[in-house]
């Protein structure tokens, strides 16, 4: 564990010119006491670290000293794909091998390109998870990580409405997808996918799999998406939308039905008003969509909903009068 903070002060030193003790500290998440024996400890083992005093003093290398220790192990190059994504793979239990491969890539650099890095961090954030979603990771994510790193079999315990089932699952990979983290696993002879956060236990069952060569993660979950939305929107309602309609629809209504209503709208009548399709998981989810909507719109077909928001509109009608 130490040699590896030696390591890694060094790295630091050798990557950003000259750090304080305190700014070391912070950094590897030690006391200043330590990063002073550490120092001790360097200067000893013949590194030529020199403190500076003064208000702007701190340590640094002597004479463009640099270390030929910047090998990635294995853990720190599977990493290094994941460094732009701080918050997820920390969830997943790789903060350090992330943290150390970034040391190092930087050490690495020339003097002119290191700067390259701070550049890009002061002005690009990847924030993944949504505005309103919980801050804490599902409670399996980092051992279900670890088993889809080492290709290792699983015995999951997973929720489904009001059962609990069982399942035993070869962890293909796993994709975070606004906020929510799911897992794609071979089950039998079939993919399928499961919201971590409704996997409730999580125990090895037996050896390794060998998992299919031609597997692309991101074009099998393309298109499982594309399929989910294509299920998910089964009927499609006929609507006329006001201006003010028509701009607030995207906030309304899923993306994906969005778009396909706002692609399939007519030109505007004399008022402003446009005729289009939306397509709707259910008459249930277009009547609660048409409600967010309010005087914005008009149900034409099916009858039954067009009724269902007439009577609506009476009781609000009778309510504020």
């Amino acid at each position: 564990m130490r040699a590896a903070r030696l390591i890694s002060m060094v790295l630091l030193l050798q990557s950003r010119g000259m750090l304080t003790a305190a700014e070391l500290a912070a950094e590897l998440e030690v006391s200043e006491r330590t990063v002073y024996r550490d120092m001790l400890a360097l200067s000893a083992a013949g590194v030529p670290v020199y403190a500076e005093q003064g208000r702007s003093g701190g340590y640094r290398l002597v004479g463009g000293y640099r270390t030929r220790l910047t090998g990635l192990s294995h853990a720190e190059a599977e990493a290094l794909f994941l460094a732009g994504l701080p918050g997820p793979a920390r969830d997943m239990g790789l903060d350090e091998p992330v943290q150390s491969v970034r040391r190092k890539v930087l050490a690495a650099l020339p003097d002119g390109l290191r700067e390259a890095s701070q550049r890009a961090g002061q002005r690009f954030h990847l924030d993944a998870p949504g505005w309103f979603d919980r801050a804490d990771p599902p409670e399996h994510l980092a051992e279900l990580a670890q088993a889809v790193w080492q290709d290792r079999v699983l015995a999951l315990r997973y929720r489904r409405r009001d059962e609990e089932v069982s399942r035993v699952v070869e962890p293909y990979g796993l994709v975070l997808k606004n906020g929510v983290w799911y897992l794609v696993g071979r089950v039998g002879d079939a993919l399928r996918t499961y919201r971590v956060d409704r996997v409730t236990g999580v125990t090895p069952a037996g050896d390794g799999f060998t998992r299919d060569p031609e597997f692309d993660l991101p074009e099998f979950w393309a298109e499982r998406a594309a399929d989910f939305v294509r299920q998910m929107l089964r009927e499609t309602i006929t609507i006329r939308l006001s201006p003010g309609g028509l701009r607030a629809l995207r906030f309304v209504v899923d993306p994906p039905a969005a778009r396909e209503a706002l692609d399939a709208a007519g030109e505007p009548d004399p008022d402003g008003w446009v005729r289009t399709r939306l397509p709707v998981e259910s008459r249930d989810v277009g009547y609660t969509y048409m409600l967010r909507l309010g005087p914005e719109v008009e149900v034409l077909e099916p009858p039954d909903l067009r009724q269902r928001l007439a009577d609506a509109a009476r009781r609000l009608g009778d309510l504020y009068r």
